[in-house]
């Protein structure tokens, strides 16, 4: 370590990463914290709305939470997101939280968890709340990406307080699909798993499904131009990684798993979750000995890795895109909380799918996620730390 006279901080390198983390696995206590249940008694003060399709990913936490004990940490909790929570973590004496939440209910459900533990002075593993906002409202990370120059499917939105959608006489629809008839997706601009996403195939038949979405979510809907070709993911996380028995800090943020998703014949886009597993013949990892596939994965880890640097992440995150009739590739949307199961012999992840190629494991990943987030609490915002760093001490 050395002393930086700048913000009289000590300042860590990678070679002693493997040192802190055997130092903390005893005694840092850990909580994972899934999504909160609005129903259970004691769980919310008033149950109401989640624009967003709720989930509590409570079988992912356990997951993740058996990974950080197969790992050698000996005090990890899985906790419940609820209104019991900040007092539980002051119960148990939490030293840093796991997100794997997208909120209980309300707007903007998914930055709720983290804005609450930055005012608890709780630090985590997961986006801010600013990013997983904006990632998790796709208008909001689609108008990014266009500052930024980076290739989305054309679109417009429509707000259900305000006049019912009517592509005939919508000023700004007419504009953006002066030369486009059709075919569109029309999707909730936030949710998960492709749950409540419609094709359309004649614009006269906007407003109907731009209805029904209002009407589901009472939240904005979506509008965009279907892309009829070849659908890939990536996923990304920062420059600290695990694997082979030892860390290391690559040059750029750690792009992996690219794959293409299989659709079947009669599927136009991707089946949601909820219906189908994922299993792994829902999906193919793209090949690092044929020519073309290498490119390809080239052209997707360079977008991911821009991605992750423009809006200056600190977590895991999974990038799809996908082809339009001439092979161009179009970002359609950035999942903040991408499925972190397990793999087993019935089911994968798509991120999961593409460890083996990387010469890293389950626990890996878990490993690298934990310590990214350390290195870069220790040398870049200490600040949020105290009590971390009261560890290292002899």
């Amino acid at each position: 370590m050395r002393s930086d006279s700048v913000n009289s901080t000590v300042v860590y390198n990678i070679t002693q990463l493997t040192d802190i983390v055997d130092r903390m696995r005893s005694q840092l206590r850990l909580a994972v914290i899934h999504g909160g249940d609005k129903t259970q008694p004691g769980a919310v003060i008033y149950p109401t709305h989640n624009p967003r399709s709720t989930k509590t990913y409570h079988t992912v936490a356990k997951d993740i939470a058996e990974a950080l004990g197969e790992l050698g940490f000996k005090q990890v909790s899985l906790l419940a997101d609820d209104m019991t929570l900040p007092q539980t973590l002051e119960t148990q004496g939490i030293h840093l939280a796991w997100l794997n939440t997208g909120g209980v209910q309300g707007y903007d459900p998914v930055c709720h968890t983290p804005a609450m533990l930055e005012m608890l002075g709780v630090p985590y593993i997961g986006h801010n709340p600013l990013n997983s906002s904006i990632l998790d409202n796709k208008h909001a990370f689609k108008r990014e990406l266009q500052a930024l120059g980076i290739a989305t499917a054309p679109f417009v939105v429509s707000h259900p307080f305000q006049d019912p959608f009517n592509p005939e006489t919508d000023g700004q629809f007419q504009r953006v699909f002066a030369d486009y008839s059709g075919p569109f997706v029309v999707k909730p601009v936030s949710g998960r798993a492709s749950v409540n996403v419609f094709v359309v195939d004649d614009w006269r038949d906007l407003g109907e499904a731009v209805a029904t979405i209002h009407r589901i979510t009472a939240n904005t809907a979506l509008i965009e131009a279907y892309l009829p070709g070849r659908e890939f993911c990536i996923s990304v996380c920062g420059r600290i990684t695990y694997r082979q028995g030892a860390f290391e800090h690559i040059p750029k943020p750690f792009a992996f798993s690219a794959i293409e998703r299989i659709l079947e014949a009669d599927e136009r886009i991707f089946t949601s979750m909820d219906a189908k597993g994922m299993t792994a013949n829902r999906m193919r990892l793209l090949s690092s000995q044929d020519e073309s596939e290498r490119e390809l994965r080239s052209q997707l880890e360079a977008i991911a890795q821009q991605i992750y640097r423009a809006f200056n992440l600190s977590s895991l995150v999974r990038i799809d895109l996908r082809r339009d009739s001439q092979g161009q590739l179009y970002v359609l949307e950035a999942n903040p909380k991408p499925d972190l199961k397990r793999p087993t012999p019935s089911q994968t992840s798509l991120v999961a799918q593409g460890l083996q190629d990387c010469k890293m494991t389950y626990t890996d990943l878990i490993l690298s996620l934990l310590g990214d987030r350390l290195y870069h609490l220790l040398n870049y915002q200490p600040n949020l730390i105290p009590h971390l760093q009261r560890m290292m001490l002899p």
